[in-house]
């Protein structure tokens, strides 16, 4: 499945003060690129240094780990991790990053009272289901796949993760694709990269465009498919975004990919969330506590996480916090 992509580089805002004399610098860099599929749509990294040979072996290194990552990490790939996990519901010796990811997970949901849970795919395989029958699932449906739903009953240790509950699935859909993008970017600047942009269906920048701007994204409106909310200058924070358009299993998408762990269905309120966090993971994970909590709750939550959102209701109006520099598209 091709997913749309509700983030995308785009062109900078024009010139900004005190970039001028980065201009020559930058525009001197030599600058390369990967393009990909992977986790369901396209992905790219792009990068720049004095040296093209750097910046090739830079970029080749960001595409293997990006690779990795998602081969661990696959709901589409019986032979992954994370499917073999959820087969067996135990793995032995597991990849030192799916600990680690299912670790980020297990703090964010305890520290969002479980509106993110990562063992919510047997809540995703009822709804698919009842999809590929050409209908919803009744309550009954829900409620018996809700209840083995418990971020608290994955246990997670270097040795063993496991299931506590039999019938429990884990997905990774919702912070997996961040995740990666906080790692290749990590190996860029390895690589000696200072200047890159990594698109692993989140974003992570590393300072400045080719233009020597921020780096700018178009945030795209879940209403209308061609059209953009507004234009984003990032400021060194990662950005992700989640939408209900993305997978919907009704019409009017009130059923859709995101669920509300504690009541099996989909969060009523928003079409999609922006949030710009210190790190792709936390960004990732956060857009999704933040449908469960609704516009009501989004100013206020964004103080807690100390992070930067916009939002977008069901009825198209959007509102962003401040620390987000936005152009309207």
């Amino acid at each position: 499945m091709k997913r749309r992509q509700w983030l995308r580089a785009t062109l900078g805002l024009g010139a900004l003060a005190g970039v001028t004399g980065l201009a020559p610098a930058l525009s001197a860099l030599h600058w390369g690129r990967r393009s990909m599929l992977g986790f369901g749509t396209t992905l790219s990294l792009q990068a720049g240094h004095e040296d093209p040979e750097v910046v090739g072996l830079a970029l080749d290194a960001g595409t293997q780990a990006l690779r990795r990552i998602e081969r661990q990490m696959s709901l589409f790939d019986p032979g992954s991790a994370l499917s073999r996990l959820n087969r067996d519901g135990r793995l032995h010796s597991p990849p030192a990053e799916l600990v680690d990811i299912l670790d980020i997970a297990h703090a964010v949901s305890r520290d969002s009272d479980g509106a993110f849970d990562v063992t919510v795919q047997p809540l995703w395989l009822a709804f698919d289901g009842a999809r590929r029958a050409g209908r919803l699932p009744a309550s009954r449906e829900v409620e018996a796949a809700r209840a083995k739903v418990d971020w608290r009953a994955l246990d997670v240790t270097r040795r063993l993760i496991r299931f506590d509950m039999p019938g429990m699935g884990a997905t990774l859909n919702g912070i997996a694709q961040g995740y990666a993008a906080d790692h290749v970017r990590a190996v860029l600047a390895a690589h000696g990269i200072r200047h890159a942009l990594v698109d692993a269906g989140e974003f992570a920048p590393l300072g400045r465009s080719s233009e020597a701007r921020p780096w700018t994204l178009g945030i795209a409106d879940p209403h209308e498919e061609s059209a953009w909310i507004a234009r984003l200058m990032t400021d060194g924070r990662c950005i992700a975004t989640s939408a209900d358009a993305l997978t919907s299993f009704s019409a009017d998408r009130r059923h859709h990919h995101i669920f509300d762990p504690h009541t099996g269905y989909s969060p009523p309120e928003l079409s999609a969330v922006t949030v710009a966090a210190d790190t792709g993971a936390m960004a990732d994970a956060l857009t999704k506590v933040f449908f469960v909590a609704g516009p009501s709750q989004a100013r206020a939550l964004a103080r807690r996480w100390k992070v930067d959102a916009l939002w977008v209701d069901k009825a198209g109006r959007w509102e962003a916090t401040p620390g987000l520099r936005l152009d309207r598209a």
